[in-house]
């Protein structure tokens, strides 16, 4: 289990070695032959009221992490901690009875908004669930409360008793946030929540996000693929390649002192509105490697432009880089990477 580069700051979410394998089975018998490792001993933690955002390429693990935090799917190791009313909750080996009073402190917005919302459902009956289910409110007592929730989250409650359908993604992802909101969570688990969105609804969705987290106090771990994103609505950033966690900095400086070869070819791929300043893209060679059959040492060394021997023989740890900033590569000390103005 590697060490976990904690805040200074007291965690409401604190993971520690997490792992999430899944078997891989061949045959009649359908034995297990190997396993994809989604998810390969991540630690980090979150302080009350700040956002971790999470980044990397498809496939890194973003979403399995994600799920295996709210316990949607079932974590192989490691644990889940979290800090609410003075006690410290261990997430991990909760059986499902004992998950379902503590889930009301944790919820996911999902990325799809078309595929998250039940279209046989009004938008009463979809906000007002987790109420009725944890027997909250009921009643004209459910209906008040999901008229406060519609109308925080910046809808019309004249709207409550129509269908999905009716919606647009914007205002769907919407009706996703009140639904998550419903439970008074103190951690939510956003899953590219803006990724399915048009560029104009997506700045309207993380404005309405960072509004709430100052009115309630919400705690976030954000994950995207779009970088100006994460650097607009995160206090720290954490870089996740198939599987591992291999940069965790705060956000400006993540941006613009990045310790790790992976991360600075991500910061060159941003897009930059101006013209007269040509773009210096890292590019990658070969492709991500399978993470149910990682190469040795340094997953990243095949498409490094770094890489010693040294990469190909010993996995680096995540270590400290100075000012509270941490990396996984033997020569974070030594490079000098290029980052980009915030």
């Amino acid at each position: 289990m590697q060490p976990s580069p904690n805040n200074t700051e007291k965690p409401l979410l604190e993971v520690k070695g997490l792992k999430k394998y899944f078997p891989i089975q061949a045959g009649f018998f359908q034995r297990t032959v190997g396993h994809v490792y989604a998810v390969d001993d991540v630690s980090f933690s979150i302080p009350a009221g700040k956002t971790m955002g999470l980044v990397g390429e498809s496939g890194c693990g973003k979403t399995t992490l994600g799920r295996c935090i709210v316990r949607a799917i079932p974590p192989t190791d490691g644990e889940i901690s979290l800090h609410v009313d003075g006690q410290e909750i261990e997430l991990s080996r909760m059986s499902r009875n004992e998950l379902r009073p503590v889930r009301k402190h944790f919820q996911m917005v999902f990325q799809d908004p078309y595929l998250s919302l039940n279209p046989r459902k009004t938008i009463l009956d979809i906000v007002g669930e987790p109420l009725r289910i944890n027997k909250v409110a009921d009643g004209r007592e459910l209906e008040q409360r999901v008229r406060e929730l519609v109308d925080m989250v910046g809808l019309n409650v004249k709207y409550l008793n129509r269908y999905p359908h009716a919606f647009s993604g914007g205002q769907r992802q919407r009706i996703g946030i009140a639904r998550a909101l419903a439970l008074n969570p103190e951690l939510i688990v956003c899953d590219e929540p803006v990724s399915a969105l048009d560029v104009s609804v997506q700045a309207q969705i993380l404005n309405l996000l960072q509004d709430l987290q100052r009115e309630l106090g919400l705690t976030y771990l954000f994950s995207a693929h779009d970088l100006s994103v994460v650097e607009h609505i995160s206090d720290r950033v954490a870089v996740m390649y198939v599987g591992k966690m291999v940069e965790v900095a705060d956000t400006r400086d993540l941006f613009t002192r990045p310790k790790h070869p992976y991360t600075e070819a991500l910061l060159s791929a941003i897009p930059r509105p101006d013209p007269d300043r040509p773009m210096q893209e890292v590019t990658l060679e070969g492709e991500v490697p399978n993470p149910a059959n990682p190469p040795s040492g340094c997953y990243f060394h095949p498409r490094c432009k770094y890489a010693q021997e040294i990469c190909k023989r010993e996995k680096p740890p995540l270590v400290p880089a100075g000012n509270n900033h941490f990396a996984a590569c033997h020569f974070a000390d030594q490079l000098d990477l290029k980052g980009v103005e915030v």
